[in-house]
């Protein structure tokens, strides 16, 4: 699957804003109350502790590939063209 990278960063720009302080500056994670919901959700482990990565669930898993379809695929036959 071809993602649309113009999507994927607006998406990016938009929750790191989430995190925005002193003027412009964000921090480079995510929201921790995104990660907080998400664990809610069970979606993600839990997100508390020192481990830099998250893991996600069977479920998150799923939902994160069926997001990356619905939300962030590239017109296929845009990508054709671009194959051309």
């Amino acid at each position: 699957m071809e993602l649309d990278t113009e999507k994927l960063d607006d998406a990016a720009l938009a929750i790191l804003s989430l995190t925005l302080h002193d003027g412009d500056r964000v921090w480079k994670g995510l929201d921790w109350a995104i990660t907080d919901r998400l664990f809610e959700k069970g979606l993600i482990g839990d997100p508390k502790g020192k481990a830099k990565s998250l893991m996600l669930t069977k479920e998150g898993l799923a939902r994160a590939e069926m997001v990356l379809r619905t939300m962030f695929a590239a017109n296929e036959g845009a990508a054709r063209c671009n194959e051309n």
